[in-house]
């Protein structure tokens, strides 16, 4: 997912690095804010799935609390590193869409 939007990321600085007229700057907006809605729809995904994996997290620590054995912690431990490669993924997801309403805006001024 991540290389996918450096990919169209890299895609959009090398048109806008070019001497584009305003119908291919207004194609150009088209196209990236159609890339905007899709990872607004997978940031929403992440987001529910990355709440639902690190409510389950806590949910087990609190059942670790309640009856500590091996197996249990050993979930625990594994949630917990799950739950941490989510908040990273989902931050960096976050971060980079945050970055292509900023390259929206500038096609919006340059038009």
């Amino acid at each position: 997912m991540i290389d996918y939007m450096k990919k169209h990321e890299k895609y959009i600085n090398e048109m806008l690095n070019k001497n584009l007229n305003n119908e291919e700057l207004k194609e150009l907006l088209l196209y990236h804010d159609k890339q905007i809605r899709w990872m607004q729809h997978e940031r929403l995904a992440h987001l529910i799935v990355m709440l639902f994996v690190c409510f389950s997290t806590l949910l087990i620590f609190g059942f670790t609390l309640i009856k500590a054995s091996m197996p249990v912690l050993l979930l625990a431990v594994i949630f917990l590193i799950l739950s941490v490669a989510y908040l990273i993924h989902y931050f960096r997801l976050e971060n980079r869409v945050q970055k292509w309403y900023g390259i929206s805006n500038q096609i919006r001024q340059r038009l």
